[in-house]
This record gives C-alpha cells, structure tokens and sequence, in this order.
C-alpha cells in the first residue's frame, strides 16, 4: 500500500494518508433537510460539503433524531457522488451495488425515483430497514448489475462499484492485511464491465456518476480512461469546486472527484474516495 501511495501521490501525500490512519475517525452523518438545525441540536459541526461531524465514540442510536428517521451514518466523502449529479428531483435513477443504502436515501431525500440494484438480497434487506426507518421509498432489485437493466432507458445512474476500499482503512483496518495486488486487478477488470453495463442503461444525455472508496488508481481514473479509450459513448462532465463546498483540492487536473484521508485533516479526515461524472452520448 505504501508503495502504490508513493506511486500515485508522492511521499508528502502519501506520508499524510498514513498517518491519518492512526487516529479514530469522526461520525459523520447525512441529513434529509434542516442541516444547520440538526447541526445545532446533535452538537456537530457543519461541513463545507453539506455533512455533519462529530466526535466517535457513544451510541448512535442514542443520538437526536435517529429513532426518527432524519438523519443516516455516512462519511462525508462518501455523500459527495450523489451530490454530483445536480437536481434529480423527478428523474428515473438507478444505485448501483446499492447496500447499505446511504446513497439511495440521498436520492430517495433529493426526490428521485430510486432503483436500489444489488446482487444479494440479504444485503438489500438491510437498505429496506435504512429506508422504513428515514420514511423514504425506493424499488429494491436483487440482481447482478452487469446483466439487469431497466425497462426504459435511465435519467442518471450511480455506480458505486465494488473495490478494495482501501480509502476506508480508518475504519476498517483489516482491509491493509486482508486485500492483496491481484484483488485490485480482478475489482477493476469487473469496475470496467459494471461501467460499460451503467453506459446501456442511460439515456442520450444523461448522466452516469461513478466511483469507489478506494485509494488505488487502478480503480479510479484507470477504469474511466480504459472505457472512454474502448468507445464507451460517455464524455467527461467536470466537476467544479463550487459542487464539492469549494474544496478545489478535491478535484482533479482533469475535473474528477479524488478525496484522500488527509483532507480536512485538521476536522478529523475523510474517507478516501475517487468518483467521474460522466454523460451519455
């Protein structure tokens, strides 16, 4: 992993990522509306990007607010790719490898006609009780997104793919020893074929937000640039700074979504996380 970081960041990035790492990552959380009055009464801070922090530790559930249903666990980077799809409000949008569920409540909140696709139904049990306890509404699908598709082409599709969630090590720390290179190959070979699945089911025009926790570019950017390099119909659509709280560090040379652990550093961190958006030609 050092290596990789090394690699892809340069020592000064790479040694931050690190030492993020050994500190105990903050709660993070998702509010349906009222962020600044929820901020107040929960006793957390407001983050540029729309999220609210507070300190670890405690019980969740004890929390204002949570038997109610207004607000979700999520680390502030991972509520951002939702964000970069603009108004959905009304619009026919699918999430893609959907469990938890924290994206799909993000749309379901936005006013999104939502199709939660995951290929294991037990893991879609666990969005249904996310969404009765929020009071929002979506249609569950148990499929493998490389073959389903919708009966009419889509307004938007979000694909959160599966990857080494190397960007989540804060949280998850057996990741660095259970995760190996070959892993990373076999994830972006099955990356690459969910985007092409994601590029049939769009409609001209519209918009396909992809991404992945993880730090490695082989799942990142590689995966873009091998589909646009293959003929996939799709075009960039850069993101600006002004749609990620003006955090201009976030993007990229080339107008991506690159969080990395040491951002915001001096507020706790946030998950690493690569995201593109994407439209169909």
């Amino acid at each position: 992993l050092w290596a990789s970081w090394r690699a892809a960041f340069g020592d000064e990035l790479a040694r931050q990522i690190a030492t993020v790492q050994t500190f105990e990552p903050p709660l993070d959380l998702t509010v349906g509306s009222d962020p600044a009055g929820w901020a107040e009464r929960l006793e957390a801070e407001l983050l540029p990007t729309g999220s609210l922090r507070r300190p670890g530790g405690g019980s969740v559930q004890a929390l204002p607010g949570f038997a109610e249903g207004v607000w979700w666990v999520q680390d502030a980077a991972a509520a951002l790719p939702v964000r970069l799809l603009g108004d959905v409000s009304g619009q026919r949008v699918a999430d893609l490898c959907a469990a938890p569920g924290g994206k799909t409540m993000q749309l379901a909140a936005a006013g999104a006609q939502v199709t939660a696709v995951d290929r294991s139904a037990k893991r879609l049990e666990r969005v249904a009780a996310n969404l009765q306890r929020c009071h929002y509404e979506a249609e569950l699908v148990a499929a493998d997104a490389q073959t389903w598709r919708p009966e009419a082409p889509l307004d938007a599709v979000l694909l959160d793919a599966p990857c080494s969630a190397t960007g989540t090590l804060r949280r998850h720390p057996d990741i660095a020893w259970l995760k190996k290179p070959q892993d990373v190959v076999k994830l972006a070979d099955l990356q690459r074929r969910l985007l092409v699945a994601a590029a049939d089911m769009v409609r001209p025009g519209g918009t396909i937000v992809y991404c992945v926790c993880s730090l490695q570019p082989e799942e990142g950017a590689a995966v873009v640039d091998a589909g646009l390099a293959a003929g996939l119909p799709l075009r960039r659509r850069p993101i600006d700074a002004a749609e990620v709280g003006g955090l201009a560090e976030l993007i990229s040379p080339v107008g991506d979504l690159r969080t990395l652990p040491c951002h915001l550093a001096d507020k706790g961190g946030m998950d690493g996380f690569y995201a593109a958006r994407l439209e169909r030609l």
